[in-house]
C-alpha cells in the first residue's frame, strides 16, 4: 500500500465519522458516465471501459447498503445510445448482461428492476432483465433499479399511455380522464411506481446536466456532479456526495 492510499484511507474514515447520525438518502440516482473518455485516457478501447465501469457497480451497491440507502437507480444505457455503432453497441450490451445477471445472482439479496423500453432492445438482451426481475422479485434487500434504453420523456409518455390505456379499458372517456387527472396518476404509472423519489442524484464525468434522466422524479431531487470518470469513481467519492447532501436544506419548495 503507498502513501496515496493510506492518505485515501485516512480521509474515508473522516468522512465516515462526519457522516455519522446524519441523514441518509432513501433513493439514490446514479447517471454512469464516463467510461468511453476513462478508456481514451489510458489509452484503451470502449469496451475496456465499459467493463471497468461494469466491475464498480457491484461496489456501489454495497456502498449505499452500508450507508443505509434502499433504492438505488442505475442509468445504464439510454435510448440515445442505442444509435451507436454496432461494433460499440453490441459488446456494450453483452457487459450489461452479464452485470444484470450478476445483479440477480443468489449470493444477493437485491430486487433487480429493469427499467426503460425493453421493446427497442434486442431479444437476448430484454430476456436477461426480465428473468433478473423475475428472479428477484421476492428478494428482501436493496431495490436496484437498471435503467437500460432508457430516456426521461419516453417514460412520461409511457405512463400517460398507460393511464389512458387502463382508463379505456374501464369505459372512461377523454373527457372523464381530463377531469380527473392529478400527477399521483401519472406517478402510479412510472417505471419507479411504488418507490421513494430519489432524494440524490449522482453523475460522474464532469457533465452538469441530467440528460433526461428521472426526469419527472427529481422534481426535488438534490444534486451531485463529480468529476472523477466512472471506472474511477472511488468509495471517497460516494461519502462527498452523501457529505454534500446532508449539508443541504431540503425545503422541497416550502
Amino acid at each position: 500500500m503507498g502513501a496515496r492510499d493510506l492518505l485515501y484511507g485516512v480521509y474515508e474514515r473522516r468522512l465516515i465519522h462526519q457522516l455519522h447520525g446524519a441523514p441518509v438518502p432513501r433513493h439514490v440516482g446514479v447517471i454512469i458516465d464516463g467510461n468511453r473518455r476513462w478508456a481514451r485516457s489510458v489509452g484503451a478501447d470502449p469496451e475496456h471501459g465499459h467493463t471497468r465501469g461494469a466491475d464498480l457497480i457491484g461496489d456501489l451497491l454495497t456502498w449505499c447498503e452500508d450507508a443505509g440507502v434502499e433504492v438505488v437507480t442505475l442509468w445504464l444505457l439510454s435510448s440515445d445510445n442505442l444509435a451507436r455503432p454496432p461494433a460499440e453497441l453490441t459488446p456494450l450490451l453483452e457487459i450489461i448482461e452479464r452485470t444484470v445477471r450478476d445483479l440477480a445472482a443468489p449470493v444477493h439479496d437485491w430486487r433487480v428492476n429493469p427499467m426503460g423500453s425493453l421493446d427497442l432492445l434486442p431479444d437476448e438482451t430484454a430476456r436477461v432483465l426480465k428473468e433478473a426481475d423475475e428472479s428477484t422479485a421476492a428478494k428482501p434487500g436493496l431495490i436496484v433499479n437498471v435503467a437500460v434504453g432508457y430516456g426521461g420523456r419516453r417514460e412520461i409518455a409511457d405512463a400517460v399511455r398507460s393511464l389512458l390505456t387502463e382508463h379505456a379499458a374501464r369505459g372512461a372517456s377523454i373527457e372523464d380522464v381530463a377531469a380527473t387527472l392529478d400527477v399521483e396518476h401519472i406517478a402510479e404509472h412510472l417505471y419507479t411506481r411504488g418507490q421513494p423519489d430519489p432524494d440524490l442524484v449522482i453523475r460522474t464525468s464532469g457533465e452538469i446536466r441530467l440528460s433526461g434522466f428521472l426526469l419527472w422524479q427529481s422534481a426535488h431531487s438534490e444534486f451531485y456532479f463529480c468529476d472523477a470518470y466512472w471506472p474511477a469513481f472511488r468509495r471517497v467519492d460516494f461519502l462527498r456526495a452523501l457529505r454534500a447532501y446532508a449539508q443541504r436544506q431540503r425545503r422541497f419548495g416550502v
